[in-house]
């Protein structure tokens, strides 16, 4: 499995030949400039919520490769009205087998409405298992119970947390939560971004160093093997 970071909650991720593409914010983001959207890779396009942070690229970037959006009734709906009629619907609890493995549609505590301001369904994470692994993107979230769930469901190898605070959890609470979902090993997102996200990032990696834990801050751009 390869892991990409495009900024904010933006991540691709290639299993068995296919590439995910999650909540693509890229070109609006001063601190993805260096990013070609027109060579980020999709076959599917796996969207949050409705958030303009979330959804800024997704449209040209689902026009230009042919992937299929994936995300709860209301959004694939919204992208439909735009001119990409590629998309699978699905709703909180919600399980799909694709060609790389099983998505679950899970919850996430948060808004949504999409950039015209119109209604954006309720906001989902998503949790991923293939042969390769099984990681959870949770999405814009604060702490919730709804995430001792997780491990119910399957064990999991990672999971991207946000950790920005103010719109989300901050670090102390994404600690709770890897302890919810039982994973140990967790990728940084939606911090910097904007001025009401910037965390220390030293002191992050210490939080999580001190209860046995791993955070890891990937560089935008940046690629890793799992």
């Amino acid at each position: 499995m390869k892991i990409t970071y495009y900024g904010h909650a933006c991540w691709g991720v290639e299993i068995g030949g296919k590439n995910l593409l999650f909540d693509p914010f890229i070109s609006p983001n001063p601190l993805a400039k260096h990013i070609d959207i027109a060579s980020v890779k999709a076959d599917y396009i796996l969207i949050t919520h409705g958030h303009e942070d979330h959804v800024a690229d997704a449209l040209f970037i689902a026009q230009k490769t042919g992937a299929t959006i994936v995300s709860n009734f209301e959004i694939v709906n919204w992208f439909m009205k735009q001119g990409h009629e590629k998309i699978h619907p699905m709703n909180i609890g919600g399980k799909w087998k694709f060609d790389f493995g099983s998505v679950t549609y899970f919850s996430a505590t948060h808004s949504s409405s999409m950039p015209d301001g119109s209604y954006g369904g309720n906001p989902g994470s998503f949790i991923i298992e293939s042969s390769e692994g099984n990681f959870y993107h949770a999405g814009d979230t604060g702490l919730m119970s709804d995430m001792k769930l997780i491990p119910l469901i399957t064990k999991l190898d990672f999971a991207m947390l946000p950790i920005g605070d103010n719109f989300t959890m901050d670090t102390h609470q994404a600690v709770l939560a890897s302890d919810f979902i039982q994973c140990d090993e967790i990728l940084a997102m939606h911090f910097d971004t904007f001025g009401y996200i910037v965390v220390n990032k030293e002191v992050a990696v210490e939080t999580f160093k001190k209860v046995g834990k791993k955070l890891h801050f990937v560089e935008i751009g940046q690629t890793i093997n799992r």
